[in-house]
């Protein structure tokens, strides 16, 4: 059956042009509209699972390969430097799942754990050494940091060629320029998820909920690179539930557990989420109503083990392509 779904959706693309396949994408609060009112209608039962976890184990392997390639020919590993300032839990256990990534890939990872004290003028002297260091390839600052350190101004003192987050104006703007270079890591990563489904991008209708630097600017930008037709829904968004309807790709990420209820989900529907919560009972749950979702839905990612795994594996990505950069590769 779902061999069929796939089959009369692409020949629907490509052979029937006033017909569009639609695209959700939730990171914030939002929807889309049809592109028309006759496209055609995607029958399921039970959602195929987006294994974020398996495709990421799949995509570091073949970085792992590359890098030993690589750094045996260039007699170096490729260097990642992660900088966090505080003492925030979650961010300790993010860096510390960054710094592993790292060393499982042959990379060369260097550490650096300010307290939270630390100034601004001493955190841009730091960024400004890394910056000149020819063994650093890509550099992180890890979010949030202090109240009385600029964000915007740390992000935008990271060379961009070393910004491995995808974050720096300079970046965000290759990608609205249809020229990549260094690309935001979540919204990279949810590109590959919807690759994995087989489906072609082109013409589809996306509603991306959300409009955070983050997540929801550079997923309406990874889009619009694919051939997508593209709606951004915030937080001023009238009737959510109704463009949620009639979308056929859903991405999660609006930071609000549960919002997207499962009988919105228009059957056949692609549900890619983003958010990520811990329920009273310490288990985790997305943006999404999985279990209801899940029996509308064509695909559907998991929390945990959906689109997670793929934001630290697209960091790895960008390392390597920062190495690559650098070396003239």
């Amino acid at each position: 059956m779902k061999y069929t779904i796939r089959k009369h959706m692409k020949t629907s693309l490509r052979n029937f042009a006033p017909f569009a396949v639609k695209v959700t994408i939730i990171a914030g609060i939002v929807g889309s509209e049809a592109c028309c009112n006759n496209a055609p209608t995607m029958m399921t039962t039970t959602a195929e699972i987006l294994d974020g976890k398996a495709l990421a184990n799949r995509l570091r392997e073949e970085l792992r390969k590359e890098a030993a390639e690589l750094i045996q020919k260039h007699g170096r590993a490729p260097g990642l430097a992660v900088i966090l300032v505080g003492d925030d839990p979650a961010s300790h256990v993010y860096v510390r799942n960054k710094k592993s990534g790292c060393e499982k890939m042959g990379f060369s990872s260097f550490s650096f754990e300010l307290p939270a004290n630390t100034s601004q003028q001493h955190l841009l002297g730091l960024i400004t050494e890394l910056n000149q260091d020819p063994k650093v390839d890509g550099i992180l600052v890890q979010l949030p940091v202090p109240a009385h350190i600029n964000s915007e101004t740390i992000l935008e003192a990271i060379d961009p060629g070393k910004d491995v987050d995808g974050f720096h104006p300079y970046n965000i703007g290759r990608l609205i320029a249809r020229k990549p270079a260094l690309r935001s890591c979540t919204p990279y990563g949810c590109m590959k998820l919807l690759e994995e489904t087989g489906l072609d991008l082109h013409g589809m209708e996306s509603v991306i909920v959300g409009a955070s630097n983050i997540v929801g600017r550079p997923m309406a930008m990874e889009l619009l690179l694919a051939g997508a037709t593209v709606t951004v829904c915030h937080r001023f968004t009238r009737n959510l539930q109704a463009h949620i309807e009639r979308a056929d790709i859903v991405v999660a990420a609006a930071g609000k557990q549960g919002l997207i209820q499962g009988e919105w989900i228009k059957p056949g529907a692609i549900v890619i989420d983003v958010g990520i919560h811990r329920r009273a009972n310490g288990t985790l749950t997305g943006d999404v109503a999985f279990d209801s979702a899940s029996k509308r839905a064509g695909w559907i990612t998991p929390v945990p083990g959906g689109v997670g795994p793929m934001t630290i594996t697209m960091l790895l990505a960008n390392t390597v392509q920062a190495f690559k950069t650098h070396v003239g590769d």
